[in-house]
């Protein structure tokens, strides 16, 4: 199974960011091989629609969950029609997140907005 967090630069010591379609960076764990693997997020700088390209990179990378902060309406429902299921991160380290994910701690997000449409903000 592999999961996805939103994170600010290619480290494994690096903070998950707080915004989902605006993130420099994914994180790709492998919960089985254990492997990471961090991916450009190519929607950064997209004019609008960025939650929506980032949410199909996520689709097209074959992950079972994703852990962030915040999700806005449109990613969410790319991700949900996927069957993609959507955590509330529980801090900002990703070790933290990748642990509470796996010991089952964390909770699913119920907090979709309504996103940040062509405004390309936090």
């Amino acid at each position: 199974m592999k999961i996805a967090i939103p994170v600010d630069d290619k480290s494994m010591e690096t903070s998950v960011c707080q915004s989902f379609g605006r993130a420099p960076y994914f994180l790709i764990y492998d919960k089985e091989s254990k492997e990471s693997t961090f991916l450009d997020n190519s929607a950064v700088a997209s004019q609008g629609g960025a939650g929506i390209k980032a949410a199909q990179t996520i689709v097209d990378n074959q992950v079972s969950a994703l852990l962030t902060p915040r999700c806005g309406e449109n990613a969410a429902n790319v991700l949900k029609a996927a069957n993609i299921e959507i955590y509330k991160t529980v801090n900002d380290s990703i070790k933290d997140n990748i642990n509470a994910f796996i010991d089952r701690k964390i909770s699913l997000l119920d907090d979709i907005h309504a996103g940040f449409h062509n405004h390309g903000g936090k």
